[in-house]
């Protein structure tokens, strides 16, 4: 936890805001986060920010799910070895491999209307998929089993998250102190000149 924290203040002064148009989709990883709100970033924080800093946690969970799976989960655990499996054999992965403040994001821009795209990187990640063999169907009484054990999975993932909640508390004047060093007075600027750029109607000057 220390050292996902201490990695994504490491990382803050890099920020820059995005000056691609926004995206209309929110992102479900980040939107009323419980995890966001223990560390103390608001809803008005740049996405940018908070994707980095939910992206970290999320890997602690996913990591503890992982070795609980391990060692408590057999039929999940060969489920996911089949499917780590399977993916490691498509010829294309777009997703592996992305920093923090990557990982999760669409891989595609948003569409412009008129404008279609020839080809999408989440199209090609598809196509690749496509041509492997499916997983061998499961039994009603294994499919059983199987939603016993991601019940169980996703139970642990729930106890992780609030824990990593309490620990993140004692993160949380730094993490705010980082956000209005680095951040706000970059949304600061591009306000004011946003408000330089535009005419103002009250203006008696103007021409």
């Amino acid at each position: 936890m220390d050292q996902a924290v201490e990695a994504w203040l490491r990382w803050v002064p890099r920020w820059e805001p995005a000056t691609h148009r926004g995206r209309v989709a929110p992102c479900r990883r980040c939107l009323g986060s419980p995890i966001l709100s223990a560390a103390g970033i608001g809803a008005n924080t740049p996405h940018g920010v908070q994707h980095g800093l939910s992206t970290r946690m999320k890997t602690i969970v996913d990591h503890a799910v992982a070795y609980y799976t391990a060692r408590n989960l057999p039929m999940l655990q060969r489920e996911l070895d089949d499917q780590a499996a399977r993916n490691r054999a498509r010829s294309y992965r777009p997703t592996e491999d992305l920093d923090p403040e990557f990982d999760g994001l669409p891989l595609d821009p948003e569409p412009v209307p008129g404008a279609p795209f020839l080809f999408t990187i989440a199209g090609l990640a598809d196509d690749a998929a496509d041509q492997l063999p499916p997983l061998p169907p499961l039994t009603e009484e294994a499919k059983i089993a199987l939603r016993q054990e991601v019940a169980l999975a996703d139970e642990y993932a729930n106890m992780v998250g609030r824990e990593i909640c309490g620990i993140l508390l004692r993160h949380r004047l730094h993490i705010q102190a980082a956000i209005s060093q680095h951040v706000e007075p970059q949304i600061e600027a591009l306000l004011a000149e946003l408000t330089q750029s535009l005419d103002s109607p009250f203006d008696p000057d103007a021409a």
